[in-house]
């Protein structure tokens, strides 16, 4: 069972759940059609991406809301739907959130080509790539108890929680406070690796009374955590991010908030609350 991409849009990459910004949706995609957690799927920025399906599948669509169309109609999000041979699934502009996730019945096994220059985990695809699925779960569709999360609106603020950081204590009261209470907008240079916030510049200089102030060494990163480097701005480690990192972890977004930061814009209003 088969695809080949006519159009990969702006981004489309080929992920393992544990590698996507939203965990929740491609979990989501998966459950729908009987795939285990593991299965791999696409992760499509913003839209555009074209598939030809060369054999019969079923595919599920979740994450960011927009109008997809198979074979011109078009097609429900949330909902396992059946895809004849030679139907041609396409991906229009994302209105609400920011990446659609495309699970296949039987997941994909032949991840396609990474583009030149493109980090081969991330398994970026390009036009005339092939993908390969594997064998169907069952010939009916499991249900699935829980729902999907609705797309955030572009135009609102996303609202995420925060606890203490392990170098929390080197800061003063006042430089949590104003992390945790000052508004953030989310950068145009934030990727996979992490998410930029920029505002008002926090001190990161600004030690709490009695903390240590030798040169500070490099940490293990966890998806959430909330650096703070010498510009002030803080960074939101995301599933791309390095093993480890310098700038000393402040705060770390719960886990089950951190999906909603895989589906912010850039421009879009910040707020963490501690």
């Amino acid at each position: 069972m088969s695809a080949v991409v006519v159009d990969p849009g702006s981004t489309t990459l080929v992920l393992d759940p544990e590698q996507v910004l939203d965990r929740a949706s491609m979990h989501l995609a998966n459950a729908l059609l009987g795939n285990p957690e593991s299965a791999a799927g696409l992760e499509v920025l913003l839209g555009g991406l074209k598939l030809r399906f060369v054999t019969g599948s079923a595919v599920a669509i979740t994450g960011a809301e927009g109008i997809v169309t198979l074979n011109g109609s078009e097609l429900p999000l949330n909902k396992a739907v059946r895809v004849p041979p030679g139907a041609v699934l396409e991906f229009g502009p994302a209105l609400f959130g920011l990446r659609y996730y495309v699970g296949v019945q039987g997941g994909i096994s032949s991840r396609g080509e990474a583009a030149q220059g493109e980090v081969a985990q991330e398994k970026a695809l390009r036009a005339g790539a092939s993908l390969t699925f594997g064998p169907p779960s069952g010939h009916s569709f499991p249900e699935v108890s829980h729902t999907a999360r609705r797309a955030m609106d572009p135009e609102r603020p996303v609202v995420v929680r925060v606890s203490r950081g392990p170098q929390a204590s080197n800061f003063d009261d006042g430089t949590w406070l104003r992390l945790t209470s000052e508004p953030w907008l989310l950068s145009p240079e934030s990727d996979r690796a992490g998410a930029r916030l920029v505002g008002r510049p926090l001190d990161a200089a600004r030690a709490a009374e009695g903390a240590a102030t030798e040169e500070p060494q490099p940490q293990r990163l966890v998806s959430g955590s909330v650096l703070l480097p010498a510009s002030g701005l803080p960074v939101i480690a995301l599933a791309g991010h390095p093993d480890t990192a310098r700038s000393p972890v402040i705060a770390v977004v719960r886990d089950e908030d951190l999906d909603v930061i895989g589906q912010a814009r850039p421009g879009q209003m910040v707020h963490l609350l501690g």
